[in-house]
């Protein structure tokens, strides 16, 4: 069945078939959006903490018209509800997607973009108001976005039970956007895979998977690197969950457990996790299959992903959504020299690193110094090699607006108002303030659109020059190699920082061993509040 487009569809909504039978959409503002359609069964019963499988047919048409049941997640913390908006839609049915398309048809052969969210693999989904996919239709590109398990259900570790069943779901989503999105007027061979934070930690390890090849023609990974997460620290966050309920650390008891309340502990275990100062969290794991290794090394050797293009960047001061909300950037700096010391254990790099970037940067404040210093270590800097793996095919950005809020900056998260051009909403002043420019979100919406339909945004290429497109305050700019100088501190500490790990930065006290530094690391994060929409937390 292809889409209806009488008059008498206008009213009653577009109607398109996918492979397990036919949904009914609306119009909105003239173009065509389908909300909540399944794309695996319900994962309840003997489906927890397995490998997705398809949903079970239907006969006739099924309204499309709301978005579908989010994934369990626990709420967040009181000071980033503030800034984050995540609503919940009950119900079990939580694998499902939305699609907005100007041109519902199998003639179109429009370019696809399919967005992947982020929250720490914790929170999140594709009902935040701020990724409404209509502005991309409108430009011409069928826009799809997914909901997929989350926390212990899709990313923890369990002996009884196949790895990363999250990551599980998004490929088996990507899956039905090959197979069924011409019926919506999409080209499932220009598919553009793109998401933020942990969504572009997921792109990174389904770029890298196996069975994923073939499926992405362009990826944008947003604030977020490939990489998998250490095994013992995803396990430890499952086993402090089952000391709590008092049950086996095994999918079978988790399962067994009331919903409710293995969010809440969820939640309370992970108060102690931080991008910033670490500790147990759930992450993608190296399984032997869908992630047989580590994606960034994976695609740097360039056994995976071949031809895909790839757009990758940062914003300019990410690590102030992790720090400013719950206060913990002005016990950073009160720390001094002890913050230091415990960023370079959590950076696992020796002396020469935090010296060389208050030498770069004099003015700095201990938090600043401590934040760059770990977003460069965890996101920019694998970025940056990933970009000089596949030069001529990788295009670099930074996002530099400040958010009109006090104190964040360009934090984390702060881009996709502009990305979705969805500035002008609530949700989005949440985090950006009132007055964001509209000229700002036409430069990075435009160069997203452009990026999906032919592989160019609008800026050259990656090459030994290392162009980077700023989009900050005035017009956007290309500056080469801006953050060249920290990152060759990053080089040169590749060969000494496993020798020089526990050597305390200059002016610290002295530190003895790398069992006294962690002590630093839980004092750090034993002060903090728990996380926001982070890598490792976000």
């Amino acid at each position: 069945m292809t889409a209806t487009t009488t008059q008498t569809a206008e009213q009653t909504g577009p109607v398109v078939g996918t492979p397990y039978g036919a949904v009914r959409g609306r119009y909105e503002n003239g173009i065509a959006v389908f909300r909540g359609i399944p794309y695996a069964a319900p994962p309840i019963g003997p489906r927890r903490f397995r490998p997705p499988v398809p949903p079970e047919p239907w006969t006739g048409v099924r309204d499309a018209l709301a978005f579908g049941p989010t994934a369990p997640k626990p709420p967040y913390s009181e000071a980033f509800a503030k800034l984050l908006s995540d609503p919940v839609v009950p119900g079990d049915d939580c694998l499902n997607l939305n699609v907005w398309t100007p041109e519902p048809g199998p003639g179109a052969r429009l370019p696809v973009m399919v967005w992947l969210h982020g929250g720490a693999l914790t929170r999140g989904s594709s009902a935040v108001p701020v990724y409404d996919g209509h502005a991309f239709a409108r430009d011409g590109v069928v826009f799809v976005s997914l909901n997929y398990r989350l926390g212990v259900e899709g990313y923890g570790l369990f002996p009884d039970a196949p790895a990363n069943p999250g990551l599980r779901d998004q490929l088996a989503a990507l899956r039905w956007v090959h197979e069924s999105i011409a019926e919506f007027g999409g080209d499932p061979d220009r598919i553009t895979l793109f998401g933020q934070s942990a969504g572009a930690i997921s792109i990174g390890a389904l770029l890298a998977a196996p069975q994923a090849q073939g499926l992405i023609r362009r990826a944008v990974l947003q604030s977020g690197p490939p990489e998998a997460f250490d095994r013992d620290k995803v396990r430890r966050m499952v086993r402090r969950m089952a000391t709590r309920l008092k049950i086996p650390a095994t999918a079978e008891a988790f399962a067994a457990v009331d919903r409710e309340l293995l969010l809440r502990t969820q939640a309370d275990v992970g108060k102690l996790s931080s991008p910033v100062l670490g500790g147990p969290t759930f992450g993608i794991v190296i399984d032997g299959d869908l992630v047989p290794r580590d994606p960034l090394e994976a695609l740097i050797s360039g056994d995976a992903a071949r031809g895909v293009d790839l757009m990758l960047g940062w914003t300019r001061d990410e690590y102030r959504l992790w720090l400013v909300p719950g206060g913990l950037h002005e016990r950073v700096d009160r720390l001094g020299a002890v913050a230091l010391a415990g960023a370079m254990a959590r950076c696992h790099c020796g002396v020469e690193v935090p010296r060389g970037y208050r030498a770069l940067h004099p003015g700095a404040g201990t938090a600043e110094t401590v934040g760059q210093l770990v977003t460069d270590h965890l996101l920019r800097y694998p970025l940056h090699r990933l970009a000089d793996a596949r030069p001529g095919t990788s295009h670099v950005y930074e996002f530099a607006w400040p958010s009109n809020l006090p104190d964040l900056g360009s934090c984390h998260a702060l881009e996709l108002g502009f990305v979705f051009d969805t500035g002008d909403i609530p949700e989005a002043a949440k985090l950006a303030g009132q007055g964001a420019p509209q000229e700002l979100a036409d430069a990075m919406h435009g160069a997203w659109v452009r990026f999906a339909v032919d592989g160019d945004p609008g800026w050259q290429t990656w090459d030994d020059t290392h162009p980077v497109r700023i989009f900050g305050e005035g017009e956007p700019y290309v500056a080469h190699g801006p953050r060249d100088p920290e990152f060759a501190l990053w080089a040169a500490d590749a060969v000494a920082k496993a020798k020089e790990a526990a050597v305390p930065a200059e002016g610290a006290p002295p530190v003895r061993s790398a069992t006294e530094l962690r002590s630093v690391v839980r004092r750090l994060r034993r002060t903090g509040t728990g996380t926001g929409d982070v890598r490792r937390s976000s």
